[in-house]
């Protein structure tokens, strides 16, 4: 009996953490988000960015994506991007699944600074692209969707200057270790 109790108790626990990390997300999308004026397709910055790599980094692939792809799918249907919520969940959960398979390949569960940095690089492509061939299904045009690319490269930097301390700061404490 008491390996059932410890297991659901393990399984709930999982599920409540993930229930949080993507509500982290949807938050930081939500709240704290600037529309860039670089074109009518020119895109948003905001933070839900630095909360997916936080997220990928401190908790791994899985929970990485689900907070990702739920929690800014969810913004997007919500706030008048509907449109791009299926787009949208596919380009941010493969971007928190690949940061948190770089960051904890080997062992590794986050704990290197470099590894961390380098999966975040590695994700942009992956998001940039997603989203570049769903502007040319929706637009029609392979050349309309270049003009998201600087947003969302700008999005994606200031990610990453705020999730890299914000998780080097956190793996101190020993709840993240």
């Amino acid at each position: 009996m008491q390996k059932t109790t410890s297991y659901s108790n393990a399984r709930t626990f999982d599920l409540i953490l993930s229930s949080m990390l993507i509500a982290l997300v949807f938050v930081a999308t939500l709240l704290l988000n600037i529309k860039l004026p670089i074109a009518a397709n020119g895109g948003l910055v905001h933070l839900g960015t630095a909360m997916l790599f936080i997220a990928s980094i401190l908790f791994g692939p899985k929970k990485g994506a689900l907070a990702g792809a739920i929690g800014m799918g969810l913004f997007d249907l919500v706030s008048g991007w509907t449109l791009w919520a299926p787009f949208t969940i596919v380009a941010r959960g493969l971007q928190g699944y690949i940061v948190g398979k770089i960051a904890w390949s080997i062992g590794r569960k986050g704990n290197s600074i470099a590894f961390n940095l380098l999966a975040t690089i590695i994700s942009i492509p992956v998001m940039l692209g997603v989203y570049y061939i769903c502007e040319r299904v929706l637009y029609g045009s392979w050349i309309i969707p270049v003009a998201s690319i600087p947003g969302n490269i700008v999005q994606n930097v200031v990610g990453i200057l705020i999730a890299i301390p914000v998780c080097v700061v956190l793996k101190k404490i020993p709840l993240f270790k």
